[in-house]
Parts: C-alpha cells; sequence; structure tokens
C-alpha cells in the first residue's frame, strides 16, 4: 500500500476536489464512500461520506488522518478509488489478488474550488490583497492572508458587497452617494461599503455611521483618519434624533437591536432612500404581543414563539416597505450554522412612486400584534391627511 500513501500524500490538500471510492468488497459494510474538502472555523478539513443501504452518514477529518482512511478503506473494503484534483486526475484499481495499478493523468475539465461549496467563489475582496481596514480588524494578515479563525467575517463582508453590487446601477453616479448607517458598531461592513464604493468602483461617496458606543466611535474615527477616508465619518447618536442635511440615497441598518431598526427604516422612508438594507436584530416587541387561539399550541413553547415572532415581525417590515412604494427582497444573509440573524431584506425604491395595499395590517390585526413601524406610518398618514 505504500504507493497509495504516496498518491495521498500527493493529492490530499488544498487542491483536491474530491475522492470516490467504489467497487466494494462483499464483506463491507459500506457501497460507497466520497470525499471532500470544506472550511470549519477556518480550518482545512475534509467530509468523508460514506453510502450505507440508503443511508449517508457523514464525518470530518484532517489531512493525516484521511490518508489513513483512505488508505485503510482500500486495504480493506474497496477496489478502486477516484482522485480529482484541480491539475491532476488518479485512477487506483485493486485486483482481487491485491495487486494495485495507479493511471495518472491531467486534469482535462477546468475546476475550481471553494472550500465550502467546492465551487469558485470569486470574491469582491480577494484573498491575498491585503486591506487596509480587513488588516487593523484583524481579518487579514499584512500579507494579506485571511485569519481562519474570521474566515466566516470575510465572507459575511463580500457577501454584503455582494448585495451592493447588484443595487450600484441605482445609485447616482452624476453627484456623491449619501449614506447612512445606522448603529454601525465596529464597522466592518461600513469599512468595506466605503471601500468598495470610493476605492474599488471609483465612486464619489460620503458615509455616516451612528452608533450610541463612544470608545466605538472614537476607534471608527481614528482609523478612517488613519486611512485617508475623508468622507467617512462617524457619530456618536442615535436614531430617532438624527436629521440629514442632505439627500440621502442609502440607508443601512445592521442588528440594530429591536425597535431600533423602525425608527431606521422610518427615517430612511421618509427621506425617500432610493435603497435600504437592513438585518434586523432582537426583534422582542412581536414576541410580547403575540397572542392567536389558533396558533397557541405552537406558541406556548418559548423557542418557538420568539422565532415566530421574530418571523412576522421581519414580514411586517418587508409588507410595510412595499405600501411605501418599495421593491423589497428578503434574502439569506450568512449561513444559519454562524447566527440565526441570517436574514436581510433589501428595499429598492420603486421608479413608479406608486404605492400599494398587502394586506399586512390584517394579517397583524389577526395576530393579535402592532409594530413600532406600523405605528410610526400610521403617524405619519394622520400627519399628510
Amino acid at each position: 500500500m505504500e504507493e497509495i500513501r504516496q498518491l495521498c500524500e500527493e493529492c490530499i490538500n488544498k487542491e483536491l476536489y474530491q475522492i470516490i471510492i467504489s467497487k466494494a468488497k462483499k464483506t463491507a459494510e459500506s457501497s460507497k464512500v466520497k470525499v471532500r474538502p470544506l472550511l470549519l472555523k477556518g480550518r482545512l478539513m475534509y467530509q468523508v461520506s460514506e453510502t450505507r443501504g440508503a443511508q449517508i452518514f457523514h464525518h470530518n477529518l484532517n489531512r493525516d488522518e484521511l490518508i489513513e482512511e483512505v488508505i485503510s478503506y482500500l486495504n480493506e473494503d474497496f477496489l478502486q478509488a477516484e482522485f480529482s484534483c484541480l491539475k491532476l486526475q488518479a485512477t487506483v484499481l485493486i485486483s482481487k489478488k491485491g495487486k494495485v495499478t495507479i493511471k495518472k493523468k491531467k486534469q482535462q475539465s477546468e475546476i475550481s474550488l471553494d472550500l465550502t461549496h467546492n465551487k469558485v467563489k470569486n470574491y469582491i475582496l480577494s484573498e491575498g490583497v491585503p486591506v487596509p481596514f480587513l488588516i487593523d480588524l484583524g481579518v487579514q494578515t499584512k500579507e494579506g492572508k485571511i485569519v481562519r479563525s474570521r474566515y466566516d467575517k470575510f465572507r459575511q463582508i463580500n457577501r454584503y458587497l455582494e448585495f451592493v453590487a447588484d443595487i450600484l446601477p441605482i445609485l447616482p453616479i452624476d453627484k456623491r452617494i449619501q449614506i447612512v448607517d445606522f448603529g454601525c458598531g465596529k464597522s466592518y461592513l461600513t469599512f468595506a461599503l466605503y471601500y468598495y464604493l470610493k476605492i474599488l468602483c471609483e465612486r464619489d461617496v460620503y458615509i455616516v455611521g451612528l452608533d450610541l458606543k463612544e470608545k466605538v466611535i472614537e476607534d471608527c474615527n481614528r482609523l478612517a483618519d488613519k486611512y485617508g477616508y475623508e468622507n467617512l465619518i462617524f457619530r456618536c447618536q442615535d436614531v430617532v434624533g438624527y436629521e440629514a442635511a442632505e439627500t440621502i440615497d442609502m440607508v443601512v441598518t445592521l442588528h440594530a437591536c429591536d425597535t431600533a431598526t423602525d425608527y431606521a427604516l422610518e427615517k430612511a422612508v421618509k427621506w425617500g432612500a432610493k435603497v435600504i438594507f437592513t438585518v434586523p436584530c432582537c426583534q422582542h416587541e412581536v414576541n410580547g404581543q403575540i397572542s392567536n387561539e389558533l396558533l397557541q399550541p405552537i406558541l406556548k413553547y418559548g423557542l418557538l414563539k420568539e422565532r415566530i415572532s421574530a418571523l412576522i415581525t421581519d414580514g411586517i417590515r418587508a409588507n410595510l416597505l412595499e405600501e411605501q412604494g418599495y421593491q423589497v427582497q428578503v434574502m439569506e444573509f450568512i449561513d444559519m450554522e454562524h447566527t440565526p440573524k441570517n436574514i436581510l431584506i433589501r428595499a429598492v425604491k420603486d421608479g413608479t412612486k406608486q404605492k400599494k395595499e398587502t394586506g399586512i395590517r390584517t394579517t397583524a390585526d389577526f395576530l393579535g400584534v402592532e409594530n413600532t413601524l406600523q405605528r410610526l406610518f400610521l403617524a405619519e398618514e394622520g400627519r399628510t391627511e
């Protein structure tokens, strides 16, 4: 089995696409084994999937463990294996008498990898290209390598920029883009937004980030000054009291807690923002209100009530934005395994400027709820009548 060990040493690395082990012996418990690479918490691992009857069983191994397991499979249970790498294909054939034959050839088809999905991912911010704010925020090393423990944050930032790239044609090109970011926190995504629009897209942009934590705001302003981001400003101020001096093109509110999201959305609509991005957080308000006899067998479980309330809250917000003349999408922001707060609502101002009735208020009445955004819009309607 030494030649199989040498092949494993050669193929099992960051260029491996997959291994398929087949032609099971009669004594084998599994009929087929498939191996693929993946990243777990920033660490390169290998997922082994064993087919046993109608079921598939998974387990994850590091490189050394996988090499020993592949050798064991081929020594005891299987007679064939296909190794597929970026540049190499290799087939292992084992005769009934135990003779090993290995055939190698250059990879004929183009294969590219993302270690999370086995498909290439062309990130907007590329690994290997140093970005100052990513280095200072601990996501990248000085050489541009992604810190493995922060790889989820790197993917999140790029996912966010993909959403921004989709709406880029909607933002003005003949004047400065004005953006307000409510509840910016440590501002990973605020810096990313400025870097993408100003540095990569060469657009004239002015971003104001708001948060209530003075130390956070001080740190963000210090970093913005350090990078020369003169039109990226951070202020210690709440959502309710902020008034914009300019026409606002885009409003961002990511993980603003509970009803702070509603106040930010009401501001955005009031300003006529062309684009709204919100990732709601801590949707407690509806949880304290929801009451429905038909749903009570489900709502009696606290965890289910909490999750249902969060989804209802975001559903109400999305529909209310539609009623205000926005085209709304509710999308997955990052994988559920990383955080339960994984819904992003993206609203784009409809060019027709026509409002519509969605029926969401009837639904809210049925559920016995009225969230803050409903009340804010009702108050606004009363002032305009």
